[in-house]
């Protein structure tokens, strides 16, 4: 086999000399350059106090907003950074107008629950309705199924682009252009996609996609991004909003007048040290090129699959490598315990109950690591290793 060419960026990350680090679908590594991004950050705020506002600062959402379009391809001007995505979601739900004609919103029962939370106690009290499309297996969502909840009726189709328990690739491009047909406009949630699968926002026509850094763009927590397309931009104004999002924000004085553009969906003061360190990890991985990161992640993930079936373990993760993101969950026996066995020998992993141990190789992911993760399974299952967890708390990942 020819050397693997994305293994040089290996030493961008200081973890992955000590660990075998296989959570990036959680939290990606942390590159070796955040400290000094971080000291700058410090740098700036000790010596220039409030002035450094004016020398990048109150821009930065934007600017890093655009370092992130190419990753979607989205052009410049059509991303702005956002605290969460939770926050992104919401504010997209507040610039809709919903009416006893169109009040639907449809979602999946596999969303991730934080999204699903949101827009099962807001929706209602924006005089909207929930369609939660139910999944038969757990692992995927019937598209067909999905399609024909979306109606005449539908204001929002809010999904996610891959399924967080099972890494399930939907079909969003055949969902986006169903719900336009219908007249409805859908807001993707993309955090698991964006980073370890190819994404698009051009070509699949979407009016609005959400997403984060702190996974498979290895930028830490709080760094989301909120596209918006033009189209969507120029036709919706978010009730959730903030100063930020003023045409003219120092004026202090009059209405709210609606930036143009990505601006307009940003909220109050942004939170500038988690900027600052959110623009590492981005920019890595698209030196690394995301077609080539794809092509590796298939590849890993098959064998994973493969090791997984050899042992007889249940794996939650689809078999079509076209429908498979970066991420294989199986279950064992005593699964949260051999979860807690394999991060005491550094085997950095997750677990979630439903789906078992879920391991996440990336770009920068040797074969030999992804071979280890199922045989050092096997090792704490055989020998009993597990059962000096059992009745700990598990550890939060």
């Amino acid at each position: 086999m020819s050397p693997d060419p994305l293994l040089a960026f290996r030493s961008e990350f200081p973890i992955l000399e000590r660990t075998t680090y296989l959570v990036s679908n959680s939290l990606g590594a942390m590159p070796r350059s955040v400290p000094a991004r971080l000291a700058e950050y410090a740098d700036q705020w000790a010596t220039l106090g409030v002035r450094a506002w004016a020398k990048g600062w109150w821009e930065l959402p934007l600017a890093l907003g655009d370092e992130i379009a190419p990753l979607i391809g989205a052009a410049k001007g059509t991303v702005a950074m956002a605290p969460t995505v939770t926050f992104a979601q919401a504010v997209i739900l507040s610039s809709l107008n919903f009416t006893p004609e169109r009040n639907t919103i449809v979602m999946s029962a596999l969303d991730f629950p934080s999204v699903r939370y949101l827009y099962e106690e807001l929706a209602p009290k924006l005089g909207a309705r929930i369609v939660t499309v139910p999944s038969d297996d757990g692992v995927s969502i019937d598209e067909e199924r999905l399609c024909a909840a979306i109606d005449e009726r539908t204001a929002l189709v809010a999904i996610s682009h891959v399924l967080f328990k099972s890494a399930y690739i939907v079909d969003v491009a055949r969902i986006i252009a169903h719900a336009h047909r219908m007249g409805a406009v859908v807001s993707l949630d993309a955090y698991h996609s964006v980073g370890v699968v190819p994404v698009d926002v051009r070509a699949l026509d979407a009016d609005f996609l959400t997403g984060g850094v702190l996974k498979w763009l290895c930028g830490g927590p709080g760094g989301c991004f909120l596209y918006a397309s033009p189209t969507a931009s120029a036709r919706y104004a978010p009730a959730l909003t903030g100063w930020q999002a003023h045409a003219h924000p120092f004026a202090f004085d009059g209405d709210m007048e609606y930036a143009s553009g990505a601006a307009r969906w940003l909220g109050g003061t942004p939170v500038i040290p988690a900027l600052y360190a959110n623009a590492e990890g981005p920019r890595i991985v698209l030196r690394a090129g995301i077609e080539a990161v794809r092509a590796k992640s298939m590849r890993q993930t098959a064998r994973l699959v493969e090791l997984a079936d050899a042992h007889g373990y249940t794996v939650s993760a689809p078999r079509d490598p076209a429908r498979r993101g970066g991420t294989v969950a199986f279950d064992v026996p005593h699964g949260a315990e051999v979860a807690q066995a394999l991060l005491a020998r550094d085997v950095i992993i997750d677990y979630r109950p439903g789906a078992g141990i879920r391991v996440a190789p990336h770009f920068y992911t040797t074969d030999a690591e992804v071979e280890r993760a199922v045989a050092e399974t096997a090792a704490i299952l055989e020998s009993g290793a597990w059962k000096q967890f059992e009745g700990s708390r598990p550890t939060v990942t």
